[in-house]
């Protein structure tokens, strides 16, 4: 495993860096969570079975649970203890809670100098808005995320809702490979470093054409190149990007004559045109079932999918051939997880399948840093 033997304390909550700590897990890492008494807030979130929040396994999986509560004194020296003897600290408190803690890198570093220490917020560390609470839409409409993305729906003012968090996954999975560069840097110099990562920041790098479009004069469609198309029974999504692709479609809908249309024959005309264009195209598809015209764009080599549910892609067979889909295990019982989204020739799985209960691992992480029973008994009846 890419991971083996690298021991990372997490101390992160919800999804953004627990996401992140998951992926270090998958590769072998020993990821000991650290959770308050009451447990991570994704515990509560359902679907819960029993008093597992499936939720909340899937983003645990492979990891050690040990209840700290950080208020305590005998707790914050334990957790210096943890770090002392860690590859990898990961935090996604508020910028300031860390170092009223004493537990931020600055104080930690001088234990152990070869530490990587990963700081996940909304806004990053320092600034005017690094004091501010941040959840990932709050952030979505922060970046112009969601008013990049409404520039694209004509005829409509008020942003859609958010209920997929974008911006905790992707700071999660940038701050996972910042970690990885880090250690592999480690490798080179044998120093460690801190990393400050921003879900403002990672939000911005969605917003490729627009950050352009806004310093020049450039305005990019009111319409975007792939939009739903009416079929008989629903709707397709047709990506045409590229003249071979839009050479395809016309062949695929039997319409040669697209090819050399003053309108649409070359990209800027198309371009200026696209309403046009992709009133045609959808005059094609709804006169064919979805099937019919995913059958008709896939023979042709047109990138284009029907709309599904999230329900339904599960079922893919290609993520069945590619067992994307694992069961994982926690005290309720099973549920199906997603692997990590890329594959190593050289590395296997992670160790474990299971998501831990809350705490399960206290004692033997504790015993394992030379506390007894008599210590963690007293520590326990301090609170």
């Amino acid at each position: 495993m890419s991971f083996a033997g690298i021991k990372v304390v997490d101390f992160t909550t919800t999804i953004a860096g627990p996401h992140c700590s998951r992926l270090l897990a998958d590769l072998g890492a020993d990821v000991i969570k650290i959770e308050a008494p009451d447990g991570d807030m994704m515990r509560t979130r359902p679907p819960i079975r029993g008093k597992s929040s499936a939720m909340f396994g899937q983003l645990n999986v492979a990891k050690r649970s040990v209840v700290l509560n950080l208020k305590s004194p005998q707790a914050i020296e334990a957790a210096r203890k943890l770090i002392e003897g860690a590859d990898v600290v990961v935090e996604n408190y508020r910028p300031g809670v860390m170092k009223r803690l004493g537990l931020d890198y600055d104080s930690v570093k001088q234990i152990n100098p070869r530490l990587i220490y990963c700081a996940i917020s909304g806004y990053g560390q320092t600034g005017p808005s690094a004091s501010l609470p941040a959840y990932a839409p709050v952030v979505h409409a922060a970046s112009g995320y969601d008013l990049a993305h409404l520039s694209y729906q004509p005829g409509r003012t008020k942003p859609d809702n958010g209920g997929i968090w974008i911006g905790d996954v992707l700071t999660g999975t940038y701050a996972f490979g910042a970690i990885s560069a880090a250690l592999h840097h480690r490798e080179k110099t044998g120093t460690g470093q801190f990393i400050d990562v921003s879900m403002l920041e990672s939000m911005l790098t969605l917003t490729l054409i627009e950050m352009q479009a806004a310093q020049f004069d450039y305005t990019p469609l009111a319409r975007g190149f792939a939009e739903p198309l009416k079929t008989k029974d629903g709707y397709i999504l047709v990506a045409i990007a590229s003249e071979p692709t839009f050479q395809a479609a016309a062949a695929a809908t039997d319409n040669p004559g697209w090819t050399t249309d003053p309108r649409y024959a070359r990209y800027a005309d198309r371009r200026a045109n696209w309403h046009l264009f992709l009133g045609e195209l959808e005059a094609w598809t709804s006169s064919h079932t979805t099937a019919e015209c995913v059958e008709k764009f896939n023979k042709h080599g047109v990138p284009c999918a029907a709309y599904r549910t999230v329900a339904e892609a599960m079922q893919d067979p290609q993520l069945v051939h590619r067992g994307s889909l694992f069961e994982a295990q926690d005290a309720a019982g099973t549920f199906k997880a997603l692997n990590q989204p890329f594959q190593m020739s050289g590395d296997g799985r992670r160790i474990s399948n299971a998501a831990p209960s809350l705490g399960e691992h206290t004692l033997e992480v504790l015993k394992g840093l030379g506390y007894t029973d008599e210590d963690i008994s007293q520590m326990a009846g301090g609170g």
